[in-house]
């Protein structure tokens, strides 16, 4: 009996010594935010099957490939470094305009996905079977990552595992909020469902109208400050055939007229873009 009591005693007197002792807080791992927004543009852009990294690679790739073949024909290292550069950069504008691109088509049928969902909650059909639908009815653009949720769905009968791969597929800001909506009535139910579907599409309708005058009176600007970019260095390409004249930029001299005239370029077309840019929704419910 004395040795339990002591047993007893010393694990007390072990606890009150650990209480003391504050734990260290678990370490989170943080993602890249690069990574992450780059793997958003991928998948935005229809080519979800290439990996951040495999851009960089590509990007390399092109580049070091314009590096020798400009070297070869100019024989000036100062201009195929100016032209390598511009090629590294093209993988990753290719991606960017894609995505661009794709983002205002799927503007205009977010509110369609919308109206059917309402259409199908109101007729009877639950949250899984309404979601699934949309991959036969739904709009072309979007069918292939419906119907992967119905696949999903109809494999492991998990609604919120399939709705995040339906977030991954997506890869949208509008898709996001749909899908948090859809699971909270899931979860906790309720008869707004309906209602709020109803004010997400007109206000996604309203969004897009605004949006798309915004970016057709933008376009001639944006279109202008690219045209005015490019022109030196197309006049550049066709200097370059010229023998002196390439001979001419392997000086110091020539070396910093083309790093001025690049850095000039990168930072003018920068600010155009900055100043000029549409405020971009991010994916906050990921």
């Amino acid at each position: 009996m004395g040795v339990v009591a002591g047993l007893v005693l010393g694990a007390g007197v072990f606890c009150v010594w650990w209480s003391w002792w504050t734990p260290e807080p678990r370490r989170v791992a943080r993602r890249d935010g690069w990574s992450e927004r780059t793997a958003d543009l991928l998948v935005q852009s229809g080519a979800s099957g290439v990996t951040p990294r495999g851009l960089v690679m590509t990007s390399a790739a092109v580049g070091a490939l314009v590096l020798l073949v400009v070297s070869a024909v100019t024989r000036s290292p100062a201009i195929a470094a100016c032209f390598a550069a511009m090629a590294a950069a093209a993988p990753m504008s290719l991606v960017r305009a894609r995505s661009g691109r794709r983002q205002s088509a799927l503007r205009q049928v977010w509110p369609e996905v919308v109206d059917h969902l309402g259409s199908a909650v109101r007729a009877g059909l639950s949250l899984p079977e309404a979601v699934g639908q949309l991959g036969e009815r739904g709009p072309v653009e979007l069918r292939d990552a419906f119907r992967g949720f119905a696949q999903d769905y109809r494999a492991t009968g998990r609604f919120g595992d399939c709705l995040d791969g339906l977030k991954a597929r997506l890869a949208d800001p509008v898709a996001d909020r749909i899908v948090e909506a859809l699971r909270i009535t899931r979860d906790v139910g309720g008869t707004d469902l309906g209602r709020l579907l109803r004010t997400l599409s007109s206000f996604l309708r309203e969004d897009a109208r605004t949006r798309g005058e915004l970016e057709a009176r933008q376009s001639w600007t944006v279109n202008s400050a690219r045209l005015a970019v490019a022109a030196p260095w197309i006049v550049l390409a066709l200097l370059a055939t010229r023998p002196e004249a390439a001979r001419a930029y392997n000086s110091v001299a020539g070396s910093f007229v083309l790093a001025t005239g690049a850095a000039s370029s990168v930072v003018a077309y920068r600010l155009m873009l900055r100043l000029g840019r549409l405020p971009a929704e991010r994916r906050v419910l990921r």
